[in-house]
């Protein structure tokens, strides 16, 4: 018998009423409901049960969940939809801006909700670029990007990055040598600013990056650190015979 694998939604509401009427709808339209009411349990969930997407009110009783999007960006990009009963155009967009994937305003409507969830799984899974092309679009040595396949092949063995560490990794492979501010890369790959969106939020994902690309992360061959200003990507390592001191600081 084929096994169908249901497509994870976390709701993150501490109003019992919303959440039951968004779980028992959510439920029917065949999605399988996760569910988080405050902070800690939000992320906890995030990190232990690989949500597909996230429904996430804005205010968590004293609780900003703002905060909480912050803090989810640092171990994961899943799509994030922002519920909220502020409706000002501003609020939306500042919502946008720090990197949130769609904007309901409360009250809403069911169908909006399950509309809304289609649109932004579908372009989530849209950035994904299909299979079947074997060229590489950037090569290094053995470290292959393949653009068209969504790959990346090190030494003839495929990468498990996420969409947005690839897309970090592209980004910086693209300009080989040149250094990019924490800021910058905000902007470019996470179309945000440090204004909206942590910076540490770009220090993680260099970390996570690293422990997949690099054979000692502590002591990276392919993205260098250039203190006090950012990081570049370095297209021909040569790291290898750093001074130990020197190469301390390219962790971070």
């Amino acid at each position: 018998m084929e096994s169908f694998v249901l497509t994870k939604v976390l709701i993150v509401e501490d109003d019992q009423e919303i959440v039951g009427l968004l779980e028992k709808f959510l439920t029917s339209e065949g999605y399988e409901v996760l569910v988080a009411p405050d902070f800690a349990s939000a992320l906890s969930a995030t990190s232990a049960l690989a949500p597909d997407l996230v429904l996430l009110d804005i205010v968590l009783g004293t609780e900003d969940g703002r905060d909480v999007f912050r803090e989810i960006r640092l171990i994961s990009d899943v799509p994030t939809i922002f519920l909220t009963g502020r409706g000002l155009e501003s609020e939306r967009i500042a919502g946008l801006k720090m990197g949130a994937d769609d904007y309901i305003v409360k009250p809403f409507s069911l169908g909006e909700v399950s509309a809304r969830i289609e649109s932004v799984l579908r372009r989530s899974k849209s950035s994904a670029a299909p299979h079947g092309v074997d060229t590489p679009n950037l090569r290094f040595g053995e470290l292959e990007i393949n653009e068209s396949t969504h790959e990346v092949i090190l030494a003839d063995t495929i990468l498990e990055l996420t969409s947005k560490e690839f897309s970090l990794l592209v980004f910086l492979a693209s300009s080989p040598r040149q250094v990019f501010s924490r800021d910058q890369l905000l902007q470019h790959v996470w179309s945000s600013s440090s204004d909206w969106q942590n910076e540490a939020t770009v220090t993680e994902h260099i970390r996570r990056l690293r422990t997949k690309i690099e054979v000692d992360p502590d002591r990276p061959l392919w993205i260098r650190t250039v203190r006090g200003v950012g990081y570049r990507f370095e297209p021909g390592p040569s790291t290898a015979n750093l001074p130990a001191s020197d190469a301390a600081r390219e962790s971070t």
